[in-house]
């Protein structure tokens, strides 16, 4: 693909390469995560023999963390407007368990079922909003009785397994892309396709920004490294595109899922004024408010919008599982926390990216799947997520402090 790069304006012209590296900092925050990411794989990758990349693996990594990432998507926002949520586990336990019981019991048909839960999860998130926003208690603590709360009405509700679902509903989460184009020699032809459609968007959306900030005479990245990072995109795509057209079944459904929502909440938190919000609201609160933003209401859709996802990834993890039980969701929102900070949110609000929590999101899945194959102990494995988290936030406090230093 080839661009035309237009000439720099007199204003850029003097700003030499080095002060646009240095301008760069949220986005070398990000370089650096996806560097780590890459640095997990390959050695993941040479301590399994190379299974870890087999592209059922690939596949199955996609499934298996699927609901990491849907929640981390939402606990971002809640993150960067200064709060958190400790209920979205037992929100996915109970809005699965009534998914189940709509489908079985009552007799619904799935895809009435799946809406209703959905709808069920933003009334969750707007009680939890409710007590937030408009009374005043910490979301702390709120989120902590709806953990105890949500965990309650889960086990009354799922007293015993509910299983047996419809097919169309399992292959939310377990299915394939149908395959109706065919095979390119032993490549899934859906699945390139797919791959080559995400590879030219991504690439058009970053010319397009490139040349939106030019025009602006705002800062830009030098021409060598927006190159790079082209490149660097395309091949990653590429490659996971080429893996996944190899495995059995092609693009695994909720991968649409996920990427869907991602393009969503990333044009919600960069392209809207209630991202704007958000943002300013976790960056100074007190300015926030003097500035006009309604603080109250923000934070209350923060948590409507957190609720919705904890459905969406209830409907993913009752579809997986084949099950609803009431033990569903059990660590889910540490695993949502967790990826948003080794993804680069700030303990303190404020900071923080859709794009950041879901690499975050598959840092923990790599690890997850790699100590998985190599057969480590689950108390080991616990134990190595852990200092993870603990690294990866106090590589971000030592950042800052240096940053702050340097003025």
């Amino acid at each position: 693909m080839s661009t035309t790069m237009t000439p720099e304006t007199p204003a850029q012209a003097r700003v030499s390469p080095l002060a646009r590296l240095q301008g760069m900092g949220g986005n070398m925050r990000q370089y650096g995560i996806f560097g780590a990411l890459v640095v997990i794989v390959a050695l993941f990758q040479v301590l399994t023999d190379g299974k870890l990349l087999l592209p059922n693996n690939v596949a199955s990594l996609i499934q298996q963390n699927a609901y990491v990432m849907i929640l981390a998507i939402g606990m971002v926002m809640v993150i960067v407007a200064g709060h958190i949520d400790l209920s979205v586990g037992s929100q996915v336990a109970f809005i699965g368990g009534l998914v189940a019981l709509m489908m079985k019991d009552f007799g619904l048909p799935w895809l009435v079922a799946v809406l209703l839960g959905l709808a069920i999860g933003a009334v969750v998130g707007a009680w939890q909003g409710f007590w937030i926003a408009y009374i005043g208690i910490p979301a702390f603590i709120v989120t902590l009785a709806g953990m105890l709360i949500f965990r309650g009405f889960a086990i009354l509700l799922v007293g015993v397994t509910v299983a047996g679902f419809p097919a169309p509903f399992i292959d939310i989460s377990g299915g394939s892309i149908p395959n109706f184009l065919g095979f390119a020699g032993n490549a899934d032809a859906v699945t390139l396709v797919l791959g080559a459609i995400v590879i030219a968007a991504l690439v058009g959306s970053q010319v397009r920004a490139r040349s939106v900030l030019k025009k602006h005479d705002l800062k830009t990245e030098a021409v060598p490294l927006f190159l790079t990072k082209i490149v660097l995109i395309t091949v990653g795509i590429g490659a996971v595109t080429w893996v996944l057209s190899q495995s059995a079944g092609g693009t695994p459904i909720v991968l649409i899922i996920v990427g869907v929502l991602i393009l969503a909440y990333t044009f919600l938190m960069g392209r809207t004024v209630f991202g704007r919000h958000i943002y300013a609201i976790g960056g100074n609160v007190q300015a926030a408010v003097l500035s006009g933003v309604n603080t109250r209401n923000v934070n209350f859709w923060i948590f409507v919008n957190m609720g919705f996802l904890a459905g969406v990834a209830s409907v993913v993890v009752t579809s997986r599982a084949g099950a609803a039980v009431a033990a569903a969701g059990q660590n889910y929102e540490l695993d949502a926390i967790a990826a948003c900070f080794i993804g680069g949110a700030a303990v303190t609000g404020g900071v923080g990216r859709i794009s950041g929590a879901i690499i975050g999101a598959l840092i923990m899945g790599v690890l997850n799947m790699g100590l998985s194959i190599l057969s480590v102990d689950p108390a080991v494995q616990q134990a190595i997520k852990g200092f993870v988290l603990l690294l990866a936030v106090a590589f971000d406090l030592i950042n800052k402090r240096r940053a702050g230093g340097a003025r």
